[in-house]
């Protein structure tokens, strides 16, 4: 299969979800909507909902009833990168080659798209649509699953540890400990959301779930290793702001070279917790190569 191809399918599938869940900005608030639109809808890669999409393909399943529980890791997503180029947190100017949520419609606005979109993420995925065909304990191990993965044990713990890190020595365990809650619990959450729409048996949930934690932590080296050696054009926001905030990374430790070693070693023991998956799980396959293969 051609992945390019392939992520380039569900990132339309996606969009349009997305386009179509958004109040327009005619409606009131207006400027909320204005504001929550262009950062939503503003381009980005769709890594986790994509995976969403993925793992339940993996199980079988592929309906489009399920894009609005994809789309609510998008909405979680998004609200968590708004609130991060605050100026209170990491202060970033550009996003997607764009200016930032808060260069654009001031602090306050960017504070409360924020807030509105992480709200709408578990409108979406609570709603009873009928159409989904999950038991209402399945959709409320969904909501569960979002829940712990952008919360104080996932996310924005994470967030909180990676802001006390700044300027601070750590040891590469307590590195570990900060990313595995920023970036690898919602990575987790999106992928087992698609084990429970398909519904994984508990081994194959368990083996979903290891896949997830070692995709999350070969993302995180990559997003690492393009701080240092990307450019702004290619990441469409500043490069090497890593270093500028005193903060220690995966290409500190093993230097540029080792980081992306042990990024391709992620990748492979991902890869290895597939095995008792067919074909259908190819796009997960092919999708944890992607991640340490990315330009941005």
């Amino acid at each position: 299969m051609d992945i390019h191809q392939y992520l380039d399918q569900q990132r339309q599938r996606i969009d349009g979800f997305l386009e179509q869940s958004l109040p327009d900005s005619l409606r009131d608030p207006e400027k909320l909507y204005e504001s929550m639109r262009y950062s939503l809808l503003g381009g980005g890669k769709r890594v986790r909902p994509i995976l969403t999409i993925a793992s339940a393909q993996a199980l079988g399943c592929d309906d489009d009833a399920m894009l609005s529980f994809a789309a609510s890791l998008e909405f979680v997503h998004t609200y968590s990168l708004i609130h991060d180029d605050l100026p209170a947190m990491d202060d970033d100017d550009y996003r997607r080659g764009r200016l930032t949520n808060h260069k654009v419609y001031g602090d306050g606005m960017a504070i409360l798209a924020g807030d509105a979109l992480l709200t709408m993420a578990f409108e979406l995925c609570s709603q009873d649509s009928g159409g989904h065909g999950l038991t209402a304990s399945q959709q409320l191990q969904i909501v569960r699953e979002l829940a712990y993965g952008s919360g104080h044990q996932g996310m924005v713990g994470g967030q909180v540890m990676d802001i006390q890190a700044e300027n601070q020595e750590v040891d590469l365990a307590h590195l570990q400990k900060i990313h595995s809650h920023k970036t690898g619990q919602l990575i987790r959450a999106a992928v087992r959301i698609g084990g429970i729409i398909g519904r994984a048996s508990p081994i194959q949930l368990d083996s979903l779930t290891g896949y997830a934690e070692d995709i999350g932590l070969a993302f995180q080296i990559a997003d690492d290793v393009l701080n240092m050696v990307g450019t702004r054009e290619e990441l469409g926001k500043d490069a090497g702001t890593d270093e500028k905030r005193g903060k220690q990374t995966y290409p500190s430790f093993f230097g540029v070279d080792g980081a992306r070693q042990l990024g391709e070693e992620c990748v492979a023991r991902a890869i290895d917790r597939l095995k008792a998956f067919d074909s259908k799980a190819d796009p997960l396959r092919q999708i944890a190569t992607y991640i340490v293969e990315r330009k941005s």
